[in-house]
């Protein structure tokens, strides 16, 4: 179990979270729903440590190992797709990790991509590189900030069938304005912020 307890958090002058109390499971996706604005990203940073609370604490996280997507792509513009993937990977198997990333990005939609800029892609490719190095990072719990945003049908159904591939058994937190983004997972648990 994960539990957040009591957290506080303003920004300047707006309380977006006052004493709020959650727990979330391990082991299955934790998808957080809620209109825009209400703290969904913020609880997200709460998590990652990217953010500090007023007050409270999370119990449950020490010494676990994160990955994570955000609304932003987070690429470097100037290093090929390849290299891209590998940042937090570089302590692997270099031929290794090369034939697992072509492997993965032909399961995306992006065959005979790796060796091309990022700086050349289109916004939905780049969404898909950035998922493609958080699912081939080492991490106990994953998390999604909008995932999907920007793909088209087809290509979210290639993409949902490798995350659910990679995040079996993992914990992860999943934030959608879309609920039917649910329909791609066996185990989860819908959080109302």
């Amino acid at each position: 179990m994960i539990s957040i307890k009591n957290l506080c958090k303003t920004y300047k002058e707006t309380l977006v979270f006052n004493e709020y109390n959650v727990d979330f499971s391990k082991g299955i996706v934790n998808v957080l729903t809620g209109k825009s604005g209400c703290g969904k990203t913020t609880l997200l940073k709460i998590l990652l440590k990217l953010e500090d609370m007023d007050s409270g604490q999370v119990v449950g996280i020490d010494n676990l190992k994160f990955s994570a997507v955000f609304q932003e792509d987070r690429l470097c513009d100037n290093l090929t797709v390849s290299m891209n993937v590998r940042l937090p990977i570089l302590n692997k198997d270099e031929t290794k990790t090369k034939e697992e990333i072509k492997e993965n990005l032909n399961k995306i939609g992006l065959n005979g991509l790796a060796n091309k800029k990022v700086s050349n892609l289109s916004g939905g490719m780049k969404r898909r590189v950035s998922i493609l190095r958080a699912l081939m990072s080492d991490f106990d719990i994953i998390v999604f900030d909008e995932a999907l945003k920007g793909l088209d049908n087809d290509t979210k159904d290639l993409v949902m069938n490798l995350i659910n591939e990679k995040i079996n058994g993992k914990t992860v937190f999943w934030v959608t304005h879309d609920i039917n983004e649910v329909k791609y997972f066996e185990k989860y648990k819908v959080f109302n912020i």
